[in-house]
């Protein structure tokens, strides 16, 4: 089940509501005091939804994933009570638990196939990936840690802990939410009507991102980087790279803007994902803007421990540590050779950054800042894109075959691209691609939304029935075109 599936917006989220408001209902009249507001009932409805949200598609996983909770809910209160080395071993074994769950179900195959490659005759076990082992298993990492450094409470509730881990908003929908980020609301927590509203709104645009551009640019970007990849022409893969990286962006930040307004509604406030990265005048800014949750949890948890061990290598050291926490980061997106390569273009480039500041600095001097900031701009778009080449081919030799194809020199005419899309649809998709630019270059000026609050009620509903309407004439549902699920 995802969030843009019918079901799971006609059936699955109004059966939610209403118990959940049921659950609010008992809180507030049986449960809570004259001192205490309590969430305990609205909590376990969350935790049952979630189990069944996760269960539904794969009911077998949801019994891995209790197992991973009782696992580091019991390191968590191991670390919480020890001291020295009993407190390092608790940490020690939760950290090997997790790293081995998702080691085991994620890259188990790859590794007997690489093997397998290399003349060493291992079967292939047949393990198919739990959706959101990759999220979960780095939310239980980041606790663990986090308890250890006394930076956040521990969890003294085992439901507690499972509601962080398994809560449904954000399960599959991308943001790595750190358990000190909602620590405290989940078990107080207030729910306002700015916040609902805020949050509706937010879920709505979230899902316009989804199901009008990013799934209908996802059937362009196939055409051909995929099913048109044996008779490829300069024009078709540069168009089909750049519906990708347009693709990804709407098919990540949209899905982490119905996790963020989901949250909101039931008075979970997370962090922001994205902001703005295509606006970006190098890689380092970029993965500052582009999945802020997985580039910051990398960093915290990666980066910095593995650069502060080999410090003593100095620039080298650096560059070693970004090396690593790249290509990590590229694995982490999927078990093949191919994501390994994208971490280390991405590592590369940043390190070539950091060598290169001295020069690039004396250029921006010679050439004037606002024609250096637009090639930046236009210099870290390109090296994004072709990067993503290896992020979306089937082999590392697909890769080669497509980029051997990227020039500058049209050699096929564009009546020659049939993109397989209806001509209404692609002007509706093209028009909704312009008017979200649109909106995202304003929401990075104020906050629209408060704005919009400010107009006649006649306008409001006017734009949010226009909104909802375009959602359901022109979007394209049902589609398992996710990129998450191999997360």
């Amino acid at each position: 089940m995802v969030f843009s599936d019918l079901f799971f917006l006609f059936i699955f989220i109004p059966a939610f509501m209403l118990c959940y408001l049921l659950a609010a209902f008992v809180d507030n009249r049986l449960l809570s005091t004259e001192t205490e507001r309590s969430n305990n009932a609205r909590n376990s409805m969350l935790v049952i939804f979630s189990l069944v949200f996760y269960a539904w598609g794969e009911p077998v996983y949801v019994f891995l994933m209790l197992a991973c909770v009782f696992i580091n809910y019991l390191s968590g209160l191991v670390i919480n009570s020890c001291e020295g080395g009993k407190r390092r071993a608790a940490l020690t074994v939760g950290l090997i638990c997790n790293i081995a769950i998702l080691g085991t179900f994620k890259y188990l195959g790859f590794f007997a196939a690489t093997l397998g490659d290399m003349g060493i005759d291992v079967s292939v076990p047949a393990i198919s990936l739990p959706i959101g082992i990759s999220f979960y298993t780095f939310q239980s990492i980041s606790y663990l840690i986090d308890v250890y450094r006394k930076e956040s409470p521990v969890q003294r509730r085992f439901t507690g802990l499972l509601l962080y881990i398994s809560m449904f908003p954000q399960l599959i929908a991308g943001p790595i939410v750190r358990y000190g980020t909602v620590a405290d609301e989940i078990h107080n927590r207030r729910v306002s009507a700015d916040d609902f509203a805020d949050g509706a709104y937010r879920f709505l645009i979230g899902l316009g991102k989804k199901v009008i551009i990013a799934n209908q640019l996802s059937e362009i970007a196939d055409q051909f980087l995929v099913n048109g990849l044996g008779h490829l022409s300069t024009t078709g893969a540069w168009i089909g790279i750049t519906a990708f990286t347009l693709q990804i962006y709407f098919d990540f930040s949209g899905y982490s803007d119905m996790a963020i307004g989901m949250g909101r509604c039931l008075g979970f406030h997370f962090n922001e994902n994205f902001n703005h990265p295509y606006c970006c005048k190098s890689i380092t800014d970029f993965w500052r803007r582009w999945h802020i949750s997985l580039s910051s949890w990398v960093r915290d948890y990666l980066f910095l421990p593995l650069s502060s061990f080999i410090r003593r290598w100095g620039q080298w050291g650096v560059a070693a540590s970004l090396m690593v926490t790249f290509i990590a980061l590229g694995v982490w997106h999927g078990a093949g050779w191919t994501f390994a390569v994208y971490g280390f273009i991405q590592g590369l480039v940043i390190v070539w950054e950091l060598r290169t500041e001295r020069i690039r600095n004396k250029v921006r001097k010679h050439i004037g800042g606002r024609l250096f900031a637009t090639l930046s701009v236009i210099r870290t778009y390109l090296i994004f894109a072709v990067s993503l080449v290896f992020f979306k081919a089937q082999s590392v030799s697909d890769a080669f075959y497509f980029l051997r194809n990227i020039s500058f020199q049209t050699h096929a005419s564009w009546k020659e691209i049939n993109i397989g899309m209806s001509d209404h649809i692609c002007i509706v998709a093209g028009a909704a691609l312009l008017l979200m630019l649109l909106y995202d270059y304003l929401m990075s000026k104020r906050n629209q939304h408060r704005r919009l609050e400010r107009q006649p009620i006649l306008l409001r509903w006017t734009i949010y029935y226009l909104i909802v309407f375009a959602l359901f004439a022109y979007g394209k549902f049902g589609t398992e075109n996710f990129i998450y699920l191999q997360f």
